[in-house]
């Protein structure tokens, strides 16, 4: 009786476990250039998350900003993405152009004003 019980108490570890990592998932994607980030969730106008968003943006950095890196990821089901590593110092506010079926809408972020940002996109608004 002792074993099915362990049986059952690690099937409950389990499922608890593998329940709660799977909730943190959120795509993320690191710049690799400096400590800030930039969260999103991106809504269609009936305030839904809208799946499979995509992100772009291509952050100029460096002297004369000469250097680039150009990212892009898709939102998940709860319309949440990340963009981590993102410089302090620009001379311009990163862009960032969130598009899904046809829509699309700029939004920036200055990193040297707020380092760490929450941005929710309304699509199909105006």
């Amino acid at each position: 009786m002792t074993k099915c019980v362990r049986r059952v108490v690690l099937f409950f570890c389990l499922v608890l476990c593998g329940s709660t990592s799977r909730a943190a998932d959120q795509p993320q994607l690191s710049a690799d250039i400096g400590p800030c980030w930039v969260e999103f969730t991106v809504t269609d106008a009936a305030k839904k998350p809208v799946y499979l968003a995509k992100i772009h943006t291509i952050i100029r950095y460096g002297f004369l900003s000469k250097r680039k890196t150009e990212l892009e990821l898709s939102t998940d089901a709860d319309g949440k993405g990340k963009f981590a590593g993102l410089p302090q110092e620009v001379k311009k506010p990163i862009e960032f152009t969130v598009s899904y079926k046809g829509q699309s809408k700029t939004v920036t972020h200055d990193p040297g004003t707020n380092c760490h940002q929450t941005m929710e996109v309304e699509l199909g608004s105006k």
